[in-house]
Parts: C-alpha cells; sequence; structure tokens
C-alpha cells in the first residue's frame, strides 16, 4: 500500500536561501571580462532585476513566494510524498524507502518550479520574450509553458542529440508556441562557428547555453532562462524541500539520507537545502547523496575551480565542481545530466564535505527503473533514476537498519520511451566513464 500526504494546507509560502542563512557557502562569481566579483548590473541586461538581486541575495533567509505565483503553483502543488513498501519488500530491506514524487506538475518534472517564477519577473521587468536552452527537454518544456502562461514568445535551443531524439519534447513546446531550435543552430554566431569546425557535432548544454546567452544579449526585451546552477534557480526549487519538511513532520519521519540525481543541481538543491540547514546547526545528521552519471561525473571526477558555465565563455566564472567548459558528454539518454558544471552552492557543500557524490553507468541506471517501475508503477525519467539507483544501493547496504531513505523522483519518463526500449530489447550501450577530463 502506498503512504501518500497531500494537503493543500502545506503549500509553502516561501523559498530558503540558503546564501543568506550561511554566507561561508557562497562564493561570488567573477565577470568573465575583467575577472572581478561579478555585480547585479554585470547581469541585468539578460535577466530580470529581480532575479538578478536574488541571484546576490546573502541577507534574506525566507523569500516570500508573491501570491500569483502560489495561484500557478496550486495547479499542481503540494507534491506527493509516496512510500515505496512494494520496492521495499523486493529489496528485502528493513529500510523505509520514501520519494517525493514531481512528475505530477504539468510538464512532468521539477523544472516547471523556476520556470513560471522566472518567467513571472521577466514580464514584471518588461520583457516580451524568453529564451533558454534545453538538454533533455524538460526546461524546455518548463519555460515554454511559462511563457504561456504569461503571454510571452519563448525561443529554445535544444542539444541537437535531444532535438532529434526526442521528439516528444519538441513537439510539447512547439504546441505551447515556443520556436525549438536545433543548438548548434545557424542563428548565433558561437553556433555557426562549431558547425563549420565540426559538422558532425551532437550538440552539448555548454553550447546550447551560449546561443542563448548570445540571442539574448543581441535582441532587445529577450530575457535569458537557465533551468539549473545558478543561486535563484536553487532558490527556486526550495518549495520541493520545504514542502517534504512539512509531509515528513505529518507522519514522524526522520531521514536518514536524502538523495536526488544531479545535473546542473537544481533539483538536488530544491529537496537538500532545507535539510542542510538542520545539519549545518548541528541538529540532524542526514546523510546526502548527489546521484550523477559516469559518462558525466562532475562531482567525482572533476575539479573544484573558477570555471565559464557555457563552451563561448560568455557566461561568468562560477566556482564549481567542472569537467571544464569544453566538455562535450556523450549522447546517453540522460541528457538532463550532460552538463558539465555544477552548482556553486552545491559544489560548496560538496567540497565541505556535507554532500558525497556517487556516479552510475546507464544500464545500471535503467535496471533500477525497470525494478522500480514493476514495483510502484510510475515510470521514471532516466535523469530521476539515478536517484533511484542510488536508494535502491543504500537500502541494500543498510538491509538490517531500520533507517529512512528519501529521494526526489524528479520526474516521469513517458517522453523517455525510446530509452527504455533499447534497454527492453538489450539493444542499449553502457555508458563510460572519460578516461580524460578537460578543465
Amino acid at each position: 500500500m502506498r503512504e501518500k500526504q497531500k494537503n493543500k494546507n502545506d503549500l509553502p509560502k516561501h523559498w530558503y536561501n540558503v546564501a543568506a542563512d550561511f554566507k561561508n557557502i557562497y562564493v561570488p562569481s567573477l565577470n568573465p571580462i575583467t575577472k572581478n566579483n561579478l555585480i547585479i548590473s554585470d547581469i541585468t541586461n539578460i535577466f530580470p532585476d529581480t532575479l538578478a538581486k536574488q541571484e546576490f541575495d546573502t541577507d534574506n533567509v525566507m523569500i516570500n513566494i508573491p501570491d500569483e505565483l502560489l495561484e500557478l503553483y496550486r495547479i499542481w502543488r503540494p507534491t506527493p510524498l509516496f512510500r515505496a513498501k512494494n520496492l521495499e519488500n523486493y529489496l528485502k530491506t528493513k529500510c523505509k524507502i520514501f520519494y517525493k514524487y514531481e512528475g505530477v506538475s504539468p510538464i512532468g518534472s521539477h523544472k516547471a518550479n523556476s520556470a513560471i517564477a522566472q518567467a513571472y519577473y521577466a514580464k514584471k521587468s518588461g520583457f516580451n520574450h524568453l529564451v533558454g536552452e534545453t538538454g533533455a527537454g524538460q526546461w524546455g518544456s518548463a519555460i515554454s509553458m511559462a511563457a504561456s502562461f504569461n503571454n510571452m514568445m519563448c525561443s529554445i535551443f535544444m542539444v541537437k542529440n535531444s532535438y532529434e531524439s526526442k521528439a516528444a519534447r519538441r513537439i510539447l513546446m512547439q504546441t505551447f508556441g515556443s520556436t525549438v531550435i536545433s543548438s548548434p543552430s545557424d542563428i548565433t554566431k558561437c553556433g555557426s562557428d562549431i558547425k563549420k569546425q565540426n559538422e558532425g557535432f551532437h550538440g552539448s548544454l555548454g553550447l546550447a547555453i551560449a546561443e542563448a546567452v548570445e540571442y539574448a544579449s543581441n535582441h532587445p526585451n529577450v530575457a535569458y532562462s537557465l533551468g539549473s546552477a545558478l543561486n535563484f534557480v536553487c532558490l527556486h526549487q526550495t518549495i520541493i524541500g520545504n514542502e517534504l519538511m512539512n509531509q515528513l513532520k505529518a507522519i514522524n519521519i526522520t531521514p536518514n539520507y536524502i538523495i536526488c540525481c544531479v545535473g546542473g543541481g537544481s533539483s538536488f538543491a530544491g529537496i537538500s537545502f532545507p535539510f542542510l540547514r538542520e545539519k549545518l546547526e548541528g541538529k540532524n545528521n542526514i546523510n546526502f547523496i548527489a546521484a550523477e552519471s559516469n559518462a558525466v561525473p562532475t562531482i567525482t571526477r572533476g575539479k573544484y575551480t573558477y570555471d565559464h558555465g557555457d563552451s563561448a565563455k560568455l557566461t561568468p566564472l562560477m566556482k564549481m565542481y567542472t569537467l571544464g567548459h569544453d566538455f562535450a558528454a556523450p549522447a546517453i539518454h540522460a541528457g538532463g545530466l550532460r552538463y558539465h558544471g555544477l552548482s556553486p552552492l552545491i559544489s560548496k557543500m560538496c567540497a565541505e564535505g556535507y554532500v558525497e557524490g556517487r556516479a552510475y553507468s546507464q544500464l545500471d541506471v535503467y535496471n533500477a527503473a525497470t525494478i522500480f517501475t514493476k514495483c510502484e508503477g510510475f515510470l521514471p525519467a532516466p535523469e530521476a533514476a539515478h536517484g533511484i539507483k542510488s536508494a535502491i544501493d543504500v537500502a541494500v547496504e543498510h538491509q538490517n537498519e531500520q533507517f529512512n531513505i528519501i529521494f526526489c523522483l524528479t520526474g516521469h519518463g513517458f517522453f523517455d520511451l525510446g530509452g527504455y526500449e533499447a534497454y527492453n530489447l538489450e539493444k542499449m550501450e553502457d555508458s563510460v566513464t572519460p578516461s580524460e577530463i578537460i578543465v
């Protein structure tokens, strides 16, 4: 039987800002030209003022969510918390496994949490057009929906491999009214330069970001919308963790482990930051695991250093775990995890030893996803399945201990059936860890 907790009164009214609560977690980014500390005016040409202020905010621990956004959140929030009893029985573990399911949002993932906030603030600041990038298509779908809610134009640079292999996501974005462009493209300088150098290049998230930033910088009234890594994106996602705290208190559960997949880091930040607060205050001893792809081993193989967030070096220098801005990940099915860097806030948490990174291969992840689907019924996105794999491993490692394991099921896999077909037919190639890391 599933235990489900969903109460409209549990909808949080604020986001949690860890950078204000623990100022040593905040590490300034650098202007890519001057190498001086980044300031608000450096980014207000492509971001609304409110988002720019949130990016640098080290004063306000709790930031109120505007009433207009709360009304939109109520379309799908609070998201449910389920107990995976069938999975527990399958694993023969004494651990209790719970999952916070973000796949109930209209576009099927957690990405909607920040998208509607970014579109709202852009519209309030006078922008009439949003531009963004997307890997697997989840962020592109989210910002397309958010733009449609605000009657704004939207352009999405979609990594070429995903553009060709994930047609359903592209069609969804177009149905919302967005223009979807395969990256690398001919409409930006950085895109056309790459195409000339390498005609067969299947794209990268770093390049798609560069194209979107260049496009926003060269067009007035166009706001850039980023789906992960930046402080304000992580901030918006903390509605997940704040909700989870309420739900766990209602059933008197204290977590021993909190687990989430990690690419740029927004979903991990969302579920973990409110609980990390208590750990930093010495109120709990929760173990936090960030589950990544072994093909993009940012935490487990990357360097903690200053690097650009895009391949064209248009974005600020951020101190983060990185594989290098020139790193082009292989064409794995978990396209949302193919980013070379990681949120500076999460990176600092990892560097301080509060977060453990674990890397998993594609076949192991799909095996875990299939087990989960057979036990619990929900088909996970391949990105989310990295968290499932980690939760299964932990439950087996502590098989005879009564631990409480919580993971974030960040999205459904209904747009990822091609990957499941390849796995079911035993035609899927396993992912491998790069032999060399470019930094």
